[in-house]
């Protein structure tokens, strides 16, 4: 399928929006625009055949051979989503966070129908259970409380190497792996306060983790291609148990900097929200699902377009 440069650049503007927001996926927004098969393919070319050809002098080869000019395009889209969208989402995330919820929640169920309307043909009986493990899957580590890996050079890289996973995986976010394995909190400090060493492990870890990772699924894509989308179909489906609006916590603990950071939380009806926390803001909610119901019907309709042109 062709596929323009502003179409390209579209998803990575959508890819970029949806990684700013705990508990969505980057590779949701791939997957569901048609690009992900494209995605994995290029992240996993990069290798050893690729550093030998740049060894040798053959910039253009290695570059083309990485499907260079793709990722370019879409790692700008991705970074301008970051940058003109972080403080936006932020703020909304501290303002209005259920309407938020629930516009992610609308975008990730119109996905999944999506998809699986364009798939279940496709499926035979060997297909099916996969999908009802995959939506397991999901629930299974949305409703699980956080452990906390050692806080150490091995730790972080480790948290990075599993972290940089939820980019190619629809459904789940990698800060929300962070906050699973406790090192969300480490991560961010060490942002915030140039840890040039821990941030060097994490990065040496997404690193490594990407490129294993991605070769596993394009290996499986390859060779037994319904069956991995099953599987990630019922993960996508099962994740909206992460980004139902409304949540309680029912354990927390105290992080390094003297506040209570929620480690479980469990999904509830918004009346029971509105006993246990406070306002549900339905209707603004119901706005919010709607609009991100429809946001993806027009993202596949705008993707269509732009591949078509």
């Amino acid at each position: 399928m062709n596929q323009s440069k502003l179409g390209i650049f579209l998803r990575g503007v959508a890819m970029g929006a949806a990684d700013l927001v705990p508990g969505v996926s980057g590779g949701t927004i791939a997957l569901i625009t048609g690009i992900y098969t494209r995605l994995i393919a290029a992240i996993a070319s990069v290798g050893p055949s690729t550093l030998s050809l740049l060894l040798r002098g053959r910039v253009s080869d290695a570059w083309k051979a990485i499907d260079g000019p793709f990722l370019l395009v879409l790692g700008a889209g991705i970074a301008t989503a970051v940058i003109g969208l972080a403080s936006l989402l932020d703020w909304l995330l501290q303002h209005f966070p259920l309407p938020l919820w629930a516009a992610f929640s609308g975008l990730v169920l119109a996905s999944a129908l999506s998809l699986v309307k364009q798939n279940y043909r496709l499926w035979s009986s060997k297909e099916w259970p996969l999908f009802i493990i995959g939506i397991g899957v999901a629930v299974f580590v949305g409703l699980t409380q956080a452990v906390q890996l050692p806080i150490t050079p091995w730790g972080v890289f480790l948290a990075g190497s599993v972290a940089i996973c939820a980019m190619i995986l629809p459904g789940i976010s990698g800060s929300f792996l962070l906050l699973l394995m406790g090192m969300y909190q480490v991560v961010i400090s060490a942002v915030v306060n140039l840890e040039l060493v821990t941030l060097g492990l994490f990065a040496l870890g997404c690193g490594m983790g990407l490129l294993l990772f991605s070769r596993l699924l394009q290996r499986l894509l390859l060779v037994a291609e319904q069956r991995v989308m099953a599987m990630l179909l019922g993960f996508l489906l099962g994740s909206l148990i992460i980004l139902w609006p409304w949540q309680v916590t029912v354990s927390s603990v105290l992080d390094r900097h003297g506040e209570m950071r929620a480690v479980q939380t469990l999904p509830v009806t918004p009346g029971h929200y509105a006993e246990q926390v406070g306002d549900p803001m339905l209707l603004l909610s119901l706005v919010g699902f709607i609009t991100g119901f429809v946001a993806v019907q027009l993202l596949m309709f705008l993707s269509r377009e732009q591949d078509d042109s």
